[in-house]
């Protein structure tokens, strides 16, 4: 990380301590469609992007912009309501930062949802999927240029970048509360097309089960920061090169939506299980050191 980044890093940070005084232990992201869990959490502090330096502003209509400090599931967390995109214009650097910035507050465990298409064929619009995995089809990593050691290693291991204990925990939590819960891998690409039916050949023939437009620079940053994390996708629609029909984006929102009840539940249900965190006071250390399915 450049000097540059890591002031603005500080200053981030800073800005957001004078609002509240909330010391995460959990980092949440959330996608499109997927404000009902927002309205769950008993917020404590509020702040717009625009009052957080170098957060950039999202320009995806389903997106609010906000970052939320306060409780979930018993659990001290904040959350991104809005994530930004590549297709958005942004750097890998800027689609990342707040991640970076809840790091830095404290969190050590980052939950990340996205709305994606299904490329199994046994699955349908409005399951929940646990990420296993990820194959990174954009292009660019966020980690590309000087790397800053006292935010992570120089090359990160990604063996396990999806944390099995978590995704066990959301196992058993799907299982108790009666959710279907599907398990596979996700693939990032660029967008902000939806992609043809031989692209969905392909990225079917590679070993993804969901195709989506976030997602996997967050989490490289995240593990980058010594975070463990748990994704769960909402497939919004089926791409099944062989029967595939024009996409609706008025339909993907309204699966998400639809789909939001499970998500909402089975994200709570895991927050409740987890043991409260042990890093207190680990933020304070590390900033003192330095339209479509739109997801």
């Amino acid at each position: 990380m450049s000097t540059t980044l890591a002031a603005e890093l500080d200053r981030a940070v800073g800005a957001v301590r004078k609002k509240s005084k909330v010391a995460p232990e959990i980092g949440v992201i959330l996608g499109t469609g997927l404000g009902g869990l927002a309205r769950e959490i008993q917020i404590e502090t509020e702040i717009g992007y625009e009052g957080i330096p170098g957060f950039p502003l999202s320009t995806v209509e389903t997106h609010a912009g906000r970052l939320l400090l306060g409780k979930l599931g018993g659990k001290r967390i904040v959350a991104m309501q809005g994530r930004f995109h590549q297709y958005e214009g942004y750097s890998m650097q800027q689609i990342t930062f707040p991640v970076r910035v809840m790091r830095a507050l404290g969190a050590s465990t980052l939950i990340v949802s996205n709305a994606c298409g299904g490329m199994h064929p046994l699955w349908r619009p409005g399951d929940l999927v646990l990420i296993s995995d990820h194959v990174n089809l954009l292009g660019d990593n966020p980690l590309v240029g000087t790397n800053d050691d006292k935010l992570g290693p120089r090359f990160p291991d990604m063996s396990a970048a999806y944390d099995p204990g978590l995704r066990e925990v959301a196992r058993r939590t799907a299982l108790e509360l009666r959710i279907v819960l599907r398990e596979g891998v996700y693939v990032a690409v660029s967008g902000p097309n939806l992609e043809t039916a031989a692209e969905y050949r392909f990225l079917r023939a590679i070993g993804a089960d969901v195709v989506g437009m976030s997602t996997v620079p967050e989490v490289i940053v995240a593990v980058h920061g010594g975070m463990r994390v748990l994704g769960i996708s909402i497939i919004t629609d089926a791409c099944l090169p062989d029967a595939l029909e024009p996409a609706d984006i008025n339909r993907i929102i309204a699966t998400a939506q639809q789909a939001e009840p499970n998500l909402s539940a089975l994200v709570r249900g895991v927050l409740e299980r987890l043991p409260a965190s042990r890093e207190e006071g680990r933020g304070a250390a590390l900033s003192g050191a330095k339209g479509k399915r739109e997801e």
